[in-house]
């Protein structure tokens, strides 16, 4: 197919300021690579900490976006596992040196060496963008490009969270937006009993998590009506941590699932003693990929997006900041 001189894209010059509209030349993929035209871009709070400067040293300039669903328009020399219009998703994990005692460990969401779609790799806010095809995935025609689009990365994060998680039969998820919509589901599938904290007064969330098959919606300090056996935090608010620890039974577990997160307040080590745990979860793997898009559909999880074009994307992230997003913000070229 013939592919444009030039692309329409949302490109970040400086931490802390507006994305700007620029034309940004085509070029052909390296070999490798895939050349994708983006059919939709998935919004998420990992952009909004690099668009506000919390998530240190980004390519700059830098198209951000890391949750790309598109169909391929080029494929670079070598690349056999992909064809001229195949659908294909791009995560947050866009590189690995393949080489490092984590990555043959099968743990390469730790490799030093990584480098990640919308940070150090220009990403998706554009009608092209260009990846690595070892780290894309096909996907399917189960959902609609928007609706594909969250499963990149509030998907993959959510279910390495999930599994980090353990086997709760109680789980508390904070922060119900476009991952927890998610894991809920997938929860419920499972057997847990879930339990959506809030923020306070936000009665409209509260309704969503309940439609979602969550037993109970309350604020984020609320404890609930049963301790949690272990508890997911996706707000990367740090004072959530000792409120989680405080709702947990003994032995259970608090999740970090964010890349970035507020300072965590010192707490007393009552709340903390009889062996309950804090880990975090560190991007993820091509196996968790894998598994994921496997599984989606046949729970089948349902994606709520709310689609923006492609130019109103400094919208979109202010209505995520802000937290007037229900589900997924998505970007549409």
């Amino acid at each position: 197919m013939s592919l444009p001189a030039q692309i329409h894209a949302m490109v970040l010059a400086a931490a802390g300021r507006p994305l700007e509209a620029r034309e940004l030349p085509v070029r052909e993929p390296a070999p490798g690579e895939l050349l994708i035209k983006v059919r939709a871009c998935g919004v998420c709070r990992t952009d909004l900490h690099v668009v506000d400067g919390e998530l240190r040293e980004p390519k700059l300039p830098l198209v951000p976006g890391h949750e790309i669903i598109g169909t391929v328009a080029a494929l670079g020399r070598g690349v056999e596992r992909f064809k001229i219009g195949e659908r294909v998703g791009v995560p947050w994990l866009g590189f690995t040196c393949g080489v490092c005692a984590f990555c043959r460990g099968g743990r390469e969401n730790l490799c030093e060496q990584a480098r990640f779609t919308g940070y150090q790799i220009d990403g998706g806010y554009a009608g092209y963008a260009l990846a690595d095809a070892r780290y894309c995935f096909p996907v399917g025609g189960s959902y609609s490009d928007a609706e594909a689009a969250p499963l990149m990365c509030a998907g993959l994060i959510g279910y390495r969270a999930l599994r980090k998680a353990g086997d709760p039969k109680h789980l508390g998820l904070y922060g119900f937006g476009a991952a927890a919509h998610i894991v809920a589901q997938l929860a419920r599938h499972e057997g847990r009993t879930v339990f959506a904290f809030v923020r306070s007064g936000d009665e409209p969330a509260m309704a969503f998590a309940r439609a979602l098959g969550a037993a109970w919606a309350g604020p984020s300090d609320a404890l609930p009506p049963e301790p949690l056996d272990a508890a997911i935090l996706f707000a990367p608010v740090g004072w959530l941590v000792p409120a989680a620890l405080r709702a947990l039974r003994p032995g259970g577990r608090v999740v970090c699932a964010g890349i970035h997160m507020s300072p965590i307040p010192s707490f007393p080590y009552d709340i903390l003693w009889q062996e309950r745990e804090i880990v975090s979860v560190a991007n993820l793997t091509r196996r968790n990929g894998r598994e994921f898009l496997a599984l989606a559909p046949k729970v089948p999880v349902r994606i709520t997006v709310q689609p923006y074009p492609l130019a109103d994307a400094n919208r979109a992230l202010s209505d995520l900041r802000e937290g007037r997003v229900t589900g997924a913000a998505v970007l549409v070229p």
